[in-house]
C-alpha cells in the first residue's frame, strides 16, 4: 500500500486508540510556525476537515492564531453582540444558561475543535436534567453565537448547524371556557382593576403590554388601545418600559364597549388617587398604577390573578393563558384567524393556527354545517336511493304479516 497522500489531505495519521489525526500547515505568523490540528473517528472525516481548512487558509478565511475557547467567545458574544439585538432580560437568561449548563460542559473546548458529536452528546446529557424546551434554547444560543464567530472568521464553520435539537412535543394550551371566563369577569366586576382583566380576556394583550399601557395610547372615543411599549422587570435595573416583543406586536387593539366603560371609571379613580397622593405622586402616565402612580409589578399582578381564581374556585391556569382564552373564544365565535393574528400581534399566521388547534375541530364541523346550509341537502337521486335502502322489502313485509297473524 502506497504511503503517498492525496492532494489536499495534509498530514494524516492514525493514533493508538484507533482515531485519526491531521494537521494543516498555516505558515509563519508572529515568528512562529502555525499549524491547525484535526481529530476524528475515521480517516475520511479527518480528510474532509483538512481539505476545508486548507481551502479556508488559501482564501484567507482561516486565522493562524489560536481560536478562543467556547467559554471565552460566549462571554465576548454576550458583552459585545447580544445586547444590541435582544432585550436585557434575554441577555441575563443567556448568561445563566452559559454559567449553569454550557460553560461546565463545553466552555474549555476551543471553537475550532468543537465537533457536532460533542454538541449532540451535550444535548443528550442535558435532557436528563432539564426539559427539551430548555435544551432547544441552549441550541438556539449556541447557533447564534457560533454564527457570529464564523462571520468574524474566528472559526471556519458552525458545527451547531449539523446537530438537530431535541423535538418538542406540542404544548396543548388550557384556556378558560366561555363559562369559566364569565365567572372570572363576574368576580372582578366593579373592582379597581376590572379593566386590566377585561383587556387580558377580551383583547388578548400580554401582561407586559397591559401593565405598560399609557393613557396617551388609549382612545376612549374610538375605542382603541395602541400597543407601543411593555413593562418589564430587569434584574439590577428594576421596572423598565421597553419596546414590544416583536415588530408585529406594535399594533392597535379594538376595545369592546364594556372595556371602554371600565377604563373611563379607572381614569376617574386614578385622578382621585393622584389628588390624595399629592406631592408623592410619580407620573409614569400609565393606565394601571399603584396609589402613588408607580407601575404595577408583574409579580404582584400575577399574585392578584391567583387570588381571584382561588376566591372564585376556578381551576388554576397560567396568567398567559388569559391571552390563549381570548384567542380561543374569538376563533370559536367565527372570527377569521387572520384577524385574530392581527389582534394578538403574532408575527405569522402559522403561530395562530398551530397554537389553537384545539379550536379547529369545532370550526371544521361548523364549516361543514354552513356548506350544508349554503348548498342544500342531498340531491334528489341520493335522497331517493337512501329512502329505498331504508324501506323494507316486500318479502320482509309479508314475513312480518305472517308472524303477526301467528301471534
Amino acid at each position: 500500500m502506497s504511503g503517498r497522500r492525496a492532494a489536499g489531505e495534509g498530514s494524516i495519521y492514525r493514533l493508538d486508540d484507533g482515531s485519526w489525526r491531521g494537521v494543516v500547515d498555516l505558515g509563519w505568523h508572529g515568528g512562529k510556525r502555525r499549524r491547525r490540528y484535526v481529530r476524528g473517528r475515521t480517516k475520511v472525516e479527518v480528510t474532509g476537515a483538512i481539505r476545508r481548512l486548507a481551502l479556508e487558509a488559501e482564501e484567507g478565511r482561516l486565522r493562524p492564531g489560536r481560536a478562543p475557547t467556547l467559554g471565552v467567545w460566549l462571554e465576548r458574544y454576550l458583552t459585545e453582540v447580544a445586547p444590541a439585538t435582544v432585550r436585557p432580560n434575554t441577555v441575563h437568561r443567556y448568561r445563566q444558561e452559559v454559567r449553569l449548563y454550557i460553560g461546565p460542559a463545553l466552555g474549555k473546548v476551543p471553537l475550532d475543535k468543537l465537533r457536532p458529536d460533542q454538541i449532540s452528546a451535550f444535548y443528550q446529557d442535558q435532557l436528563t436534567r432539564i426539559s427539551a424546551g430548555s435544551v432547544r434554547r441552549l441550541h438556539a444560543l449556541l447557533r447564534r453565537a457560533l454564527t457570529v464567530a464564523v462571520r468574524w472568521q474566528l472559526v471556519g464553520w458552525n458545527p451547531v448547524t449539523a446537530v438537530d435539537p431535541p423535538s418538542l412535543s406540542r404544548l396543548e394550551v388550557q384556556p378558560y371556557s366561555e363559562e369559566e371566563t364569565r365567572q372570572l369577569l363576574a368576580a372582578v366586576a366593579g373592582s379597581r382593576f376590572e379593566a386590566r382583566w377585561l383587556l387580558g380576556v377580551m383583547s388578548g394583550m400580554r401582561q407586559g403590554e397591559v401593565l405598560g399601557l399609557a393613557w396617551q395610547d388609549v382612545d376612549l372615543v374610538e375605542g382603541t388601545a395602541r400597543v407601543r411599549q411593555a413593562l418589564q422587570y430587569q434584574p439590577g435595573n428594576g421596572l423598565q418600559l421597553v419596546p414590544p416583543k416583536t415588530a408585529r406586536s406594535r399594533r392597535t387593539v379594538p376595545l369592546p364597549q364594556v372595556t371602554v366603560d371600565a377604563l373611563r371609571l379607572l381614569q376617574v379613580r386614578q385622578a382621585e388617587s393622584r389628588v390624595k397622593a399629592g406631592e408623592f405622586w410619580e407620573d409614569w402616565g400609565l393606565v394601571f398604577s399603584t396609589e402613588v402612580g408607580t407601575p404595577i409589578h408583574p409579580r404582584n399582578d400575577y399574585r392578584d390573578f391567583q387570588l381571584i381564581v382561588e376566591r372564585v374556585g376556578l381551576r388554576r391556569i397560567r396568567l398567559h393563558d388569559l391571552r390563549h382564552t381570548a384567542a380561543s373564544l374569538m376563533l370559536a365565535q367565527g372570527v377569521p384567524a387572520r384577524v385574530v393574528m392581527e389582534v394578538l400581534g403574532h408575527s405569522q399566521i402559522s403561530i395562530t393556527l398551530n397554537t389553537y388547534t384545539h379550536v379547529s375541530a369545532g370550526l371544521s364541523r361548523e364549516a361543514a354545517d354552513r356548506m350544508q346550509l349554503l348548498l342544500g341537502g342531498a340531491s334528489e337521486v341520493v335522497a331517493a336511493s337512501l329512502a329505498a335502502e331504508a324501506a323494507p322489502s316486500a318479502d320482509e313485509v309479508d314475513g312480518a304479516d305472517s308472524k303477526s297473524g301467528a301471534d
